[in-house]
């Protein structure tokens, strides 16, 4: 049981690192482009030519090393549970309600939810101070 964790944050880990790595290298074929003038292409039109999604992917690989490894698990989750939430609120209000039920999204959200509910004590002592 108390390898759970491990596993799942070296999971989580690896979804993040894979995912932030694929932005630059183009690996994993990229979804259907949105139609001109929706929410979707004014959103996406937005975030890439400003640099914003690459930062944010930046931001995904590193959280994604440090959710991998079980020492710095707890400061990834602090990288990652900001992006996590962003994931969440882009596929409900941008994208559409249907979205936030693709099996990636579930995934990433249960596994986040998961270790941040296993280190709670932890996360509680910054909420005390």
């Amino acid at each position: 049981m108390k390898n759970i964790p491990n596993i799942v944050g070296a999971l989580l880990g690896i979804a993040f690192i894979t995912f932030g790595i694929n932005f630059w290298l183009k690996f994993m074929p990229a979804g259907g482009k949105p139609e001109p003038g929706s929410a979707q292409a004014l959103f996406f039109g937005a975030i890439y030519p400003t640099g914003f999604l690459a930062f944010i992917k930046g931001l995904e690989i590193i959280g994604g090393i440090l959710t991998a490894i079980p020492k710095t698990r707890n400061w990834g989750l602090l990288v990652l549970g900001p992006i996590v939430i962003g994931i969440i609120i882009t596929n409900i209000y941008v994208i559409g309600g249907n979205a936030v039920f693709q099996p990636p999204v579930i995934a990433i959200s249960v596994m986040a939810a998961y270790l941040l509910w296993s280190a709670r004590a932890k996360f509680c002592n910054l909420l005390n101070n």
